[in-house]
């Protein structure tokens, strides 16, 4: 079933009890004299008032909780959060990894939710569930018109409990009835694994939960195994967890006694320094970690001490810029508050909290802005590296001496930009846009029809004309009116999208991520640089050569 990715938080460890929002104004009255009680009674009052003559009515256990919530969000910090037993719930299986389902990830296509993955060795796998296939029905619930939320509540159940889905396949006449038990799941957070050439492995770590050390340690072990000589350990997207796992993901690449992050409460006395505590596993390994503005969190924390350690060159795009740590505190009737009890420092001492508060906007993009940057800038296609400004950043010193910079996210050491898009193509997808679930759906139907009618299909296929020719049929068809020219100039993005897509349809999930490794830049950037300095030192001196010197005092 498909699991939601949302943002976790960096620590996620119980403390104190706390009771409902009224308790809390009561305690708060107690200790804080006439002014707490005065408060109290206005609230009382105010409750009263709401509670009895408002034109709508609510109970006053619903008052109590939108009251909870009103305080916790006039904090103004985004990540304290009220969360009731659902939310919760929701937020503990996203930490351990587990959850009692059948291992199908889905999609809305053409109004229906549809698989669009399928968790290996899960009942949806051996029940044979296909890419594509549509859930008409659920337990004889049509799934028309259902959101993603709604269908999750319906497939997801107690394990050992049964459910019947009918299942329409593309190119069949008629759906089929498939009946499949519910089990307990576990979800990785290292879903892929492999090498990218004979001597290069890669590593996708997406998420901080339980056994992500375990795991990240798993499948470097078998990459080493395999010949790797190099490592790069991708964090984009990645949007945190747990901060115990952050620790250990660190604790991997670096030598004992080594400080990896130092957390800051508004009480001095539980300040507290966490450091890595067994050996350097990896030692000689040179390790290239990838970063984009959706590494957050203990992603950033791994980032932060493998960059300050000079342990690891980083890649990519300045990191979202979450130097905050969040406690859970249980409340009664299975709530929880979910609040934010202190600060994060790389072990350079470093912050990298960015502002936030401001609006949605400048939260999704964090580290956007060339001018916050301060290393090499790789354009993909450019004929040289271009240097960011680094004046608006406070400069810090890793053990090396190399300069690194706090505020707004981790800043990589080299910065891969994103493909740039000419107005022919902006013009495309602005049209696209328009019509952005046709366009969707036509792009996953014909690359699942195309999978599907072609069975023999070689894993190196490359699109052809003829492919291009009808895709841009059925887009027309969807409403996307964009011209042939324009539809030309966006043809790299589409044939990188259909790829991927039929790939997840003929051969899953891993064989897809595989061919998007071949025309990504971040990934071949780190390939290239890997390949071509064969220590640590000599990955990160390669990247320093090609920075100009920062024009801010260092600290140490």
């Amino acid at each position: 079933m498909m699991i939601k990715r949302t943002l976790v938080a960096p620590a996620l460890v119980a403390g104190v009890a706390l009771a409902t929002g009224g308790w809390l104004l009561q305690r708060d009255a107690a200790l804080h004299g006439a002014d707490g009680a005065t408060g109290s009674r206005v609230f009382d009052e105010v409750l009263q008032h709401v509670s009895d003559e408002a034109v709508d009515p609510h109970s006053q256990a619903e008052l109590y909780r939108m009251a909870t919530q009103g305080m916790v969000e006039a904090l103004g910090d985004p990540h304290s959060v009220y969360l009731t037993a659902e939310e919760y719930a929701r937020l503990h299986q996203q930490t351990t990894g587990q959850y009692a389902g059948l291992g199908i990830y889905i999609g809305k296509h053409e109004g229906w939710i549809t698989a669009v993955g399928v968790l290996p060795e899960s009942p949806a796998e051996r029940a044979g569930v296909q890419v594509g296939d549509r859930l008409v029905s659920v337990d004889g619930k049509s799934t028309e018109g259902l959101n993603e939320d709604q269908a999750v509540k319906d497939l997801r159940g107690p394990a050992g409990s049964s459910v019947r889905i009918l299942l329409q396949r593309v190119g069949s006449a008629a759906p089929a009835e498939v009946r499949m038990v519910r089990e307990e799941l576990h979800v990785r957070s290292v879903p892929y694994a492999y090498l990218l050439d004979d001597r290069v492995g890669y590593v996708q770590l997406t998420v901080f939960s339980q056994s992500s050390t375990a795991e990240v340690r798993a499948a470097v072990d078998s990459l080493r195994g395999a010949g790797m000589r190099s490592l790069v350990l991708d964090l984009r997207g990645n949007p945190g967890g747990l901060l115990d796992e952050g620790v250990g993901v660190a604790d991997l690449f670096l030598p004992a006694g080594k400080p990896v992050v130092e957390t800051r409460a508004r009480d001095p006395r539980e300040n507290e320094t966490l450091a890595a505590t067994t050996p350097d596993r990896y030692a000689g390994i040179p390790v290239a970690v990838l970063v984009d503005d959706f590494s957050a969190s203990a992603a950033e924390i791994v980032a932060g001490a493998l960059q300050d350690h000079d342990r690891a060159l980083v890649l990519g795009e300045p990191t979202y810029g979450k130097g905050s740590v969040q406690t859970l505190f249980p409340l009664t009737a299975g709530n929880y508050l979910k609040l934010t009890t202190a600060r994060w420092y790389t072990p350079s001492g470093r912050s990298i909290q960015k502002d936030h508060s401001k609006d949605d906007e400048d939260a999704s993009a964090a580290g956007a802005d060339d001018g916050d940057s301060a290393a090499v800038v790789v354009a993909p296609q450019s004929a040289a590296p271009a240097v960011a400004d680094t004046a608006k950043r406070v400069a810090y010193r890793t053990d090396a001496g190399r300069v690194v910079f706090g505020g707004g996210g981790i800043v990589p050491d080299v910065i891969v930009r994103p493909d740039t898009a000419d107005p022919q193509v902006r013009a495309f997808f602005a049209a696209a846009g328009k019509v952005a679930g046709g366009f969707s759906d036509a792009v996953f139907r014909y690359a699942v029809e195309f999978a599907r009618a072609h069975p023999d299909l070689p894993r190196g296929f490359a699109v052809t004309p003829k492919m291009r020719a009808v895709l841009f049929a059925r887009l027309r068809a969807a409403g996307v009116d964009a011209t042939p020219r324009q539809y030309a100039a966006a043809t790299p993005f589409l044939d990188r999208r259909l790829v991927h897509q039929v790939a997840a349809a003929r051969w899953g999930a891993a064989a897809a991520e595989r061919r998007d490794d071949e025309s990504d830049p971040v990934v071949r950037e780190a390939l290239r640089r890997l390949h071509a300095a064969p220590t640590q030192q000599a990955l990160l001196q390669a990247a320093a050569v090609a920075a100009v010197p920062p024009r801010t005092a260092a600290r140490h």
